[in-house]
């Protein structure tokens, strides 16, 4: 099949990046657009490292195909907080409290929470749901939702 040329919004910048068919959302990031942040860990689904926001929502995008990006909107660890020096409140908070270790799930921890903040949700046991498709072996998740709690305070401020 015939390489597809791709047009959608990553990281607030209109782009064109060609995926030939089946490329998944995650080769086509890190391969194609230099954008590392997202790691592949299971490959499946089921781990969380490779989480970005597809339209506002939180993804695994190794299991998103490159082609249904087609004129939506892309946000990756990369992409948080604007994308510029400053860092979103919750990866600020993640460091603050600890709740990162050794860094291979903090990008998909990092979106995803930055998704629960912007829901508005501050209810601990409905952040817990939340965060569940994001699995991390080193920290456990004690730290990560005093993140939240912590990132909630400062944007109610």
């Amino acid at each position: 099949m015939a390489d597809r040329v791709v047009r959608f919004e990553l990281n607030g910048e209109r782009r064109e990046l060609r995926a030939p068919a089946g490329r998944r959302l995650l080769d086509l990031l890190r391969g194609d657009a230099g954008l590392t942040g997202s790691k592949e860990g299971c490959g499946a689904g089921e781990c969380g490292a490779c989480t970005v926001l597809l339209d506002g929502r939180p993804v695994p995008s190794c299991l998103v195909l490159a082609a249904s990006c087609e004129g939506r909107t892309v946000v990756t660890v990369e992409g948080l907080g604007g994308g510029g020096p400053e860092p979103h409140p919750f990866q600020a908070a993640l460091v603050a409290t600890g709740g990162v270790q050794c860094g291979f799930c903090t990008p998909g921890l990092a979106v995803t929470g930055a998704a629960v903040l912007a829901r508005g949700v501050t209810d601990a046991d409905e952040q817990a749901r939340l965060m569940s498709g994001n699995l991390c072996r080193c920290t456990g998740y004690t730290k990560v939702l005093a993140a939240l709690s912590r990132a909630g305070e400062v944007s109610d401020e």
